[in-house]
């Protein structure tokens, strides 16, 4: 392995295909089902809209474009999509466009595929962009932070995730629209375009891959922004689908959504490791909160706003009022391979951030140690900024890691480090503690080494102490 470590921590989620947005997007009408038709709806449904359903034989004036902001789509499948189809699409970006404020700039190509061609296609991209050895890679990363098992075959799991989670997709790179069509255009079909046009309309006024930088090198060097960056870009999407729906879903198309929810399974999510499961919720429903929070201050166009300056840390996305101002505080690690000596590499590096602190805490791959999520959330959210580094030794299959945090105040770091503490005592038992107040672990297979100075808290994990005490060492 080379020693150029890249922080690809985002791309363990959704993102592990930056350029296609929201191939995981069914899994979030799990949050429709409550939101939409349970007792306390988040928006009203518009009467109106339910007397006018959208369907084949419809033939209303309100299914007539208006032409300045009608696309002409460019068909690369094997038969055309058939008329009624395309005039549905048509008045969704019609009414998506109007009510999100923003107005295409160019046509757009939309290719409507069966659920087999599109994830032949997923998986081409996938495999071009993810490889065996890089998911065995990312395994070993996550397991020095305890959210996985270093053995977690990764890559074929998210194969079996992504292919199971189709419903359609935005591709920055080909600037295309993907939507699966087996049977008929129905409501998760109409869902999952007016979300997906929402990130054409994003791409096209704010340029997604290049102005934002939401792609995979961008990605690779600063993967805590790139959460933030995919956060506002799949909330803003959801909040406006949620307001699509709430207008113009007819009555046929709520009673479908609450038939497809009595049938709905994803065997694949639902066995996934926790952490996996929040982390792939966390751009829609965090991001769609942190949108919330803007549009209800003042509608769509501070929304817009938001893309002119992005928030770069998932710390903003968790707690909207503290955007713009409360950005990380850079953290820098010394290089230590020459400390550890031959046959080490530095497999990650780069920031941690709020939201994957809490993970570790609340969602780790061990159940009987996990704190609650209100203890977790209590103690991360006087984070204030992070670097840590991973190194691998090949020969010896040796993982080590460090993780320097720096916190707002010294209050939040001792809170931080009682949870810690309780955290990691439950996973390996007491801890000793020397003069100089450093907790230290050890097993037959790890020694761990956590101090606290002021508002500074280290976090040092190898396979034993000699590791460590090197790591502990080389620090300034």
């Amino acid at each position: 392995m080379e020693n150029k470590p890249e922080n690809r921590r985002l791309l363990i989620t959704c993102g592990v295909l930056v350029g296609v947005m929201c191939i995981c997007i069914s899994l979030i009408s799990v949050g429709y089902a409550a939101l939409i038709l349970g007792d306390g709806n988040l928006f009203p449904i518009n009467l109106e809209a339910t007397q006018t359903p959208i369907d084949n034989d419809t033939q209303t004036n309100d299914l007539q474009p208006t032409p300045s902001i009608m696309l002409t789509p460019t068909l690369h499948t094997s038969d055309q999509i058939p008329p009624e189809i395309s005039q549905q699409m048509d008045l969704i970006h019609e009414q998506v466009s109007e009510m999100r404020g923003l107005s295409p700039t160019g046509p757009l190509t939309r290719l409507l595929l069966t659920r087999e061609e599109l994830r032949q296609r997923l998986i081409e991209d996938f495999n071009a962009d993810y490889s065996p050895e890089e998911a065995q890679e990312d395994a070993i990363i996550l397991s020095a932070f305890g959210l996985l098992e270093q053995s977690f075959d990764l890559y074929h799991f998210f194969l079996d995730l992504y292919t199971e989670q189709i419903s359609g997709f935005y591709d920055t790179k080909t600037k295309e629209m993907y939507v699966v069509l087996d049977d008929e255009f129905g409501v998760m079909q109409k869902l999952t375009y007016a979300h997906e046009y929402v990130h054409a309309l994003q791409d096209q006024h704010f340029d997604i891959r290049d102005d934002l930088k939401y792609n995979e090198e961008d990605c690779e060097d600063d993967s805590e922004r790139c959460a933030a960056v995919q956060a506002l870009l799949e909330g803003d999407a959801s909040l406006t689908e949620l307001h699509w729906f709430s207008v113009h879903a007819t009555l046929q198309d709520f009673s479908d959504l609450e038939e497809y929810f009595q049938g709905y399974e994803s065997p694949i999510f639902d066995r996934a490791p926790a952490f996996i499961q929040a982390d792939i919720l966390f751009p829609y429903t965090n991001g769609q909160t942190f949108v919330e929070y803007f549009h209800q201050s003042g509608g769509w166009e501070t929304v817009n706003q938001l893309y002119l300056d992005v928030p770069v840390s998932t710390k903003q996305i968790l707690y909207p009022e503290t955007y713009p101002n409360v950005t990380p505080v850079p953290v820098a690690l010394p290089d230590l391979i020459h400390s550890l000596g031959e046959g080490w590499s530095a497999l990650d590096q780069g920031v941690l951030g709020e939201w994957y602190t809490f993970l570790i805490l609340a969602h780790g791959h061990d159940t009987s140690v996990r704190l609650s999520e209100t203890q977790a959330q209590s103690a991360v959210n006087g984070w204030a900024g992070d670097g840590f580094t991973v190194y691998y030794h090949d020969q010896n299959d040796t993982v080590a890691m460090v993780l320097k945090t720096e916190w707002e105040n010294e209050t939040e770091a001792i809170e931080f480090t009682e949870s810690f503490i309780e955290f990691t005592t439950a996973r390996y038992g007491q801890s000793n503690i020397n003069p100089i107040n450093i907790h230290a672990w050890e097993t037959d297979q790890s020694y761990t080494l956590f101090h606290t100075a002021e508002n500074t808290t280290l976090w040092i994990f190898a396979s034993n102490e000699e590791i460590v005490q090197t790591i502990w060492e080389t620090l300034p």
